[in-house]
């Protein structure tokens, strides 16, 4: 019998048929490949009707940080909310039924912009127009009133930059063995200068390009990936994407840094034509996106250095990522000195 690895079809196609009318035929479940956490699968019907089933990684045992129950509540919550997102099937939490928590949506159709390849096949008016519909649906998304979709007690509302610095310093400490000049020296400077934080927002905490899917015209159809959506300062999720919007950080496959997507002066500006907060400060946030995004990939580099991410990258590959980490430090720092200035 044909299997795929982390469904039990049997028993997932008895919830469904509780969940979905008329299903009918045997379904197909095929892997969408793409990030290092949840695995997300396409479920193809017979007649061609489609959803997307989300679960765990396989043999996963930290469950706070795979939560399914979370990432489905945040999507249902904002359905009416202006912010597109898939229009979701249901939660199973019934381990017996798929061996962990999973849960469906329906199947969006468009174009997801993965890498520059990808971004150098459209045209420049419809990079133009995905790098303002990104700001745009970015802005929408800050501007939900968080208790009135229900997502009030989500988190804590406040200290957002501060829990941040302090989880991912543990992290880097626990995934290197390397000693990296300045990552604990801006990790001080910004616990010791973060801003006011304006107003309490959703932060998705991973926005980018390729966690959206993207119409043929250039509009955002959906944005997925809410496995770290939290409440807290949303200019950190602006900074996000000025920190992956040029080819600075040595991400020149970054599909942000092919002509036509904004730059991060463009960025900005797109964001501050729309909404009221105040973007005089957000150097410091900035500072802190290439901060953090030194310590994730301090983590990944690690990792493939240590051989566990299989034999996929060669040591040309694995050095480049670890040089990554060091110009991100030194992007880090150049950006707070800016940030002193202001």
């Amino acid at each position: 019998m044909n299997t795929t690895s982390g469904i039990r079809k049997n028993e997932v196609r008895k919830w469904l048929d509780a969940h979905v009318d008329g299903v009918e035929g045997e379904l197909e479940y095929h892997q969408i490949i793409g990030g290092h956490s949840n695995l997300t699968y396409t479920v193809v019907e017979n007649s061609g009707r489609k959803w997307v089933l989300r679960r765990p990684p396989l043999g996963h045992v930290l469950a706070t940080a795979h939560d399914m129950s979370r990432e489905y509540r945040v999507i249902k919550a904002l359905a009416n909310s202006g912010v597109p997102v898939p229009k979701v099937v249901g939660l199973c939490e019934d381990p017996e039924i798929n061996d962990a928590p999973f849960y469906v949506m329906d199947f969006v159709e468009g174009i997801v912009v993965r890498d520059a390849e990808i971004a150098l096949s459209l045209t420049l008016p419809v990079r133009s127009k995905m790098g303002a519909s990104l700001l745009e649906t970015l802005v929408s998304l800050h501007a939900v009133d968080v208790d009135e979709v229900g997502l009030g007690d989500l988190a804590r509302k406040d200290g957002y930059i501060e829990r941040q610095l302090k989880r991912w310093k543990a992290q880097f400490e626990q995934s290197t063995n390397r000693e990296i000049s300045g990552v604990f020296e801006i990790h001080d400077n910004l616990l010791r200068n973060v801003p006011e934080q304006q107003g309490v927002g959703i932060v998705h905490g991973d926005y980018r390009l390729d966690n959206t899917i993207m119409t043929e015209t250039g509009e955002v159809a959906a944005v997925l990936d809410w496995e770290l959506c939290t409440l807290g300062d949303v200019l950190s999720d602006l900074a996000a994407i000025i920190s992956y919007s040029n080819d600075l950080t040595g991400m020149e496959t970054q599909a942000m840094s092919v002509e036509g997507f904004p730059t991060p002066e463009e960025v900005r500006g797109l964001y501050s034509n729309l909404s009221e907060r105040d973007l005089s400060k957000l150097d410091f946030y900035i500072a802190f996106a290439y901060w953090r995004l030194a310590c994730i990939l301090e983590g990944v580099y690690t990792r493939y250095a240590a051989g566990v991410m299989g034999s996929e990258a060669d040591a040309a590959a694995i050095e480049i990522f670890g040089e990554r980490v060091l110009l991100l430090i030194d992007l880090a720092n150049s950006t707070f000195q800016d940030f002193l200035k202001e």
